[in-house]
Formats: structure tokens, C-alpha cells, sequence
């Protein structure tokens, strides 16, 4: 099913003058020893969208392409991991279409600053927030979308990691343990005042005494959601997932617990409209029940312990806003959308702990 073009067609990007800028002459140059050229003729200007990693539209052989960066000072262990998604990218591609193809990796700090990679462009539809584009002679847009989501990672779980040159991602064995254990001690890294601790510690020791399935490893994404793909504007198809920093190997129901994460629906708590990361409360799109449903009957994958997964993953998910938070506050981030984010990461926690003990859910 088609739809007409939107006018949101392509990813937005900052005006040239409000766009961060870096030593593009020095990147022109260490480009070229590499073989490459960059036209500084066409300005290099920053997409739009985002909360921490920079992309950058740049000219590279005459043909757009996409710098991607990651955010200044001291960083989150494990995040922003340039290498890795170059790494994912360069070989999933050939596994997956709607994977962007990762074209070059330098770990030089002393041409921008930090570590960079250049990815392949893929021009499409971003739809961001809380808010549907205007999608006309489309009114099923998201239901559509609703089975677009689902049927993504359904398609990227099947992926053979050994066909694909990943069999060595990631630590998939021990994956869940590890995640508890890593998200509360980067939480206690990042949690001001003894109640805030204290929740960290009622999610964690909720957490260790759940049961997980042993699944067979997948290749995760580990940040899946709406705005990390482009779609094609006409059919809604995903032209590129992006956003593969976090990516890896481990249990396939960590992703579809974090996409639900992030899904809300009307009668959910405050705290999960005040995300604002996909437009999941309009008419038309599923409830949390149908995707976990749809996915498990795509996949054939038993979703009995998804409720637990679901509070690790918004366990996660708060714990990602306090860090935020704290890159605000140390300065190495200027945005002002960060200021909220320490208040929205503890209620995040709270929303965990109550979908834990079945008074949200």
C-alpha cells in the first residue's frame, strides 16, 4: 500500500550558520590521503534530531554522505562506540537492505577532535516525537506503521551472525545478567540523593530474582524505535536503521522489550508521554499486547518473561536520561531539552518498579 509523498520526504538539517562546527579543512585533507575527496564548496551541515551522537551531511566523491560523530566530553562506558557500528554496519548491510552501508572509520582524534565514521546516505522520512506527518490518502499510516516496526525487527533477528561476520559481536552469553549488572552501576554513577539510589536498588534487586528464557543469541540493535529508521515516504517501507552504536549479541526480547519501552499508549503514566520518542498514543497504532503478539507469531519466539524484560528495559531507559543529564550538567552538552532530564529519568525508574509489582502495565 502506497502513500503520497509527505513533505518531511528528507531528514531535516540545521541552517549552515547553527550547525556545530569542526576542522573541516583538516578532515578534507586526512580524506584525501585516504583516497577520498570532500567538497567544502557545499557547506557541511548537521541533521537535525537526536540526543547525542552528531550527524553531519558531507560531500564525499561527489555523493552525499553521512559524518557521524560522537558527542564531546567524558562519556558513558560503552556508549557512542564508533568502532563497533562501523564495524556492524560495514557487514550487515550486505545481510539487510534497509542497513546503511558503513564506508570509512577513523579513530584519529586529531582530525576532528574525537573519533568519526562516514556512512552512506539514505534520503527518506523521519518521523520524530509525538506528532504524525502529514501522511495524505493515508489513513491507515499507523497500523502500517505498527506492522513496519514489528516486522523490522523480526527480519533483523533472523539474521545468521556467523553468515554476516558478527558470530564475535558482543558477549552474548550471560548477556541478561550482565545488563542488570551494568545499567545499576552506571545508575549509581549518575543517581543524586540517597531515594534515588534507593530505586535503583529495588529495580536491581527485583531484576536478579526474575527468571529469563535461554534463547539462541540474536544481532540486537539495542535502541530500536521509530526514529531510527527512514522510511520510504511513499510505502512507509524502512529505507535505513540507523543508530547502531549500542549493537550487539544477546536475547532478541531485549529489543522488542526496548521498542515497547518507548511505546506508549493512552492510558499509560505521565512519565511515558513525557518521553515523547514516537506518536504511539494516536488512533490506529497497536497496543503493546498485538506487537509482542505479532512478533512472537513472526518469530516463533516464547514472550512469556517479556513483563520482566520490559522493566529491564525501562530500568535502562531511565537510567540513559539521568546520563544525559549529567553530560548537561558537566557542560559537554549545551542543549536546554536536557534540563528535564533528570526528573523524567527518576520517574522512568518509578514506572519500572510499578510495572514490576503489576500496578502499571
Amino acid at each position: 500500500m502506497e502513500v503520497a509523498r509527505s513533505k518531511q520526504a528528507t531528514a531535516e538539517l540545521i541552517p549552515a550558520a547553527d550547525s556545530p562546527q569542526s576542522d573541516w579543512e583538516r578532515l578534507a585533507r586526512y580524506l584525501s590521503g585516504c583516497g577520498m575527496s570532500v567538497d567544502l564548496a557545499q557547506p557541511i551541515r548537521r541533521f537535525a534530531g537526536g540526543l547525542a551522537n552528531r550527524n553531519y551531511l558531507v560531500v564525499v566523491d561527489g555523493q552525499p554522505t553521512v559524518l557521524r560523530r560522537p558527542p564531546d566530553g567524558n562519556l558513558p562506558p560503552g556508549a557512542h562506540d564508533m568502532a563497533r557500528e562501523h564495524r556492524i554496519l560495514s557487514r550487515l548491510s550486505d545481510a539487510l537492505p534497509f542497513v546503511p552501508k558503513g564506508l570509512h572509520y577513523c579513530d584519529d582524534r586529531h582530525v576532528i577532535g574525537v573519533p568519526f565514521q562516514l556512512i552512506e546516505y539514505r534520503p527518506g522520512l523521519v518521523i520524530r516525537g509525538t506528532d504524525l506527518p502529514r501522511l495524505e490518502g493515508h489513513d491507515d499510516a499507523p497500523g502500517v506503521l505498527s506492522e513496519m516496526l514489528v516486522s523490522t525487527l523480526a527480519a533483523l533477528h533472523d539474521v545468521d551472525a556467523r553468515e554476516a561476520g558478527l558470530e564475535d559481536l558482543g558477549r552474548p552469553e550471560g548477556f541478561i545478567g550482565r545488563a542488570i549488572a551494568g545499567w545499576s552501576k552506571r545508575g549509581m554513577l549518575v543517581a543524586d540523593g540517597a531515594a534515588l539510589q534507593a530505586l535503583l536498588e529495588d529495580n536491581t534487586r527485583w531484576l536478579l530474582r526474575q527468571t529469563f528464557r535461554t534463547r539462541a543469541p540474536a544481532l540486537l540493535h539495542c535502541d530500536f524505535k521509530l526514529d531510527n529508521l527512514i522510511l520510504d515516504p511513499r510505502t512507509l517501507a524502512p529505507a535505513a536503521l540507523v543508530d547502531w552504536d549500542m549493537g550487539t549479541q544477546g536475547d532478541p526480547l531485549f529489543d522488542l522489550a526496548t521498542l515497547l519501552s518507548y511505546w506508549a499508549q493512552p492510558d499509560d503514566p505521565p512519565a511515558l508521554h513525557r518521553l515523547q520518542q514516537m506518536p504511539t498514543t494516536n488512533p490506529g497504532f497497536w497496543r503493546r499486547a498485538k506487537v509482542a503478539e505479532r512478533y512472537a507469531a513472526l518469530t516463533g519466539t516464547d514472550v512469556d518473561d517479556l513483563p520482566a524484560m520490559r522493566v529491564l528495559a525501562l530500568f535502562k531507559l531511565g537510567i540513559v536520561f539521568l546520563q544525559l543529564h549529567r553530560q548537561w550538567t558537566s557542560g559537554a552538552v549545551k542543549d536546554d531539552r536536557y534540563a528535564d532530564f533528570a526528573a523524567l529519568g527518576e520517574d522512568i525508574l518509578l514506572v519500572a518498579r510499578d510495572v514490576s509489582n503489576g500496578s502499571v502495565g
